[in-house]
């Protein structure tokens, strides 16, 4: 299979779907063949507006379709374990939704599955494929702020509808596991270990929190301060703290070209990098999966490598803001 050339199967209509992975797949050159929905007209309509090959009633005949190579999981956080094994156990590659698990104990029995299967499963936290990523990584590994002591890092936007489904409690929403699992995301890769203890406080809506903020301690007496929530103006503002300066990103997880990096270290002018080339955040992420099904790359940042601490990580802080 040339790169670029894998088909996909959607699993629902969900926004995300519509809005960031169906304008990547475009962009990295791959093809979504089927989406399917509860109701078949509903995944019909969807397919004629969004570019999809065809719409079909119900999940299960997106995994039996033998055109798909791959799917997409873009579900309710509830749903995402139940239909990632499904789709493994079809023998299908698979691009979950974060979180991947709804805790810890989902998640291990997720990657269990996926072990067994011997199929990539990545968890749709796509920034690390990205270009900015990747510089932000040389930085840190050439030295450029010497040792990172301290990473904090906000997501916040204001969710303005009333009814959705990341107010409620019935379908594992909340702000720690919409945008706060972003920054404990990062701050597992960056610090290269799991959190041990987190302390944190949340503001709380009718079921779930809307705002949360905590301290989380990593090995080395090195911490993540995070803040998330549903009420502030969008801002995903991250400061990476070293001994010898600081780094600022403004747009960490869904860079657009004109995204800044910019490194200040004392007694030095900023210097200010614009890496991001693609128009969409899934795109790079996208095109890896293309070439691990092609044979051309080995998987890299997949679940099996970092979900299982971002979900150990969500718990802690969860139940330190309980």
């Amino acid at each position: 299979m040339a790169r670029g050339g894998t088909r996909w199967g959607v699993l629902g209509g969900a926004s995300i779907a519509r809005s960031r992975f169906l304008p990547a797949l475009a962009e990295a050159g791959g093809e979504a063949v089927v989406v399917g929905a509860r109701d078949g007209a509903r995944a019909a309509e969807f397919a004629a507006a969004h570019g999809v090959g065809r719409g079909v009633a119900g999940y299960e005949a997106v995994l039996a379709d033998p055109d798909v190579q791959a799917v997409y999981v873009p579900l309710p956080n509830p749903l995402h374990a139940e239909w990632t094994i499904a789709a493994l156990e079809a023998g299908k590659a698979v691009l979950c939704e974060k979180p991947l698990c709804v805790d810890a104990e989902q998640a291990r029995r997720v990657l269990a599955v996926a072990e067994r299967a011997a199929l990539p499963l990545w968890e749709a936290f796509v920034f690390p494929f990205q270009a900015q990523h990747q510089r932000l990584v040389e930085l840190l590994s050439a030295g450029a702020i010497g040792e990172l002591r301290e990473i904090s890092g906000a997501f916040h936007f204001q969710l303005r509808r009333t009814e959705d489904i990341r107010l409620s409690a019935a379908t594992a929403g909340g702000a720690l596991a919409d945008v706060g699992c972003y920054p404990l995301r990062l701050a597992a890769e960056l610090f290269g270990a799991p959190a041990l203890t987190a302390a944190a406080s949340a503001v709380r809506g009718a079921e779930v929190e809307i705002e949360l903020a905590a301290l989380v301690d990593h090995p080395g007496d090195r911490r993540l301060l995070l803040s998330c929530g549903f009420r502030r103006s969008s801002d995903t503002t991250t400061v990476l703290s070293g001994t010898e300066g600081t780094i600022r990103v403004d747009d960490p997880y869904h860079p657009h070209p004109g995204s800044t990096v910019e490194l200040r270290r004392p007694g030095s002018d900023p210097v200010v990098e614009r890496p991001t080339r693609d128009q969409h955040s899934f795109t790079a992420a996208l095109r890896h999966v293309d070439a691990v099904l092609a044979g051309e790359e080995a998987p890299r940042h997949t679940a099996l490598e970092s979900s299982l601490a971002v979900a150990e990580a969500m718990d802690l802080v969860r139940a330190a803001a309980a």
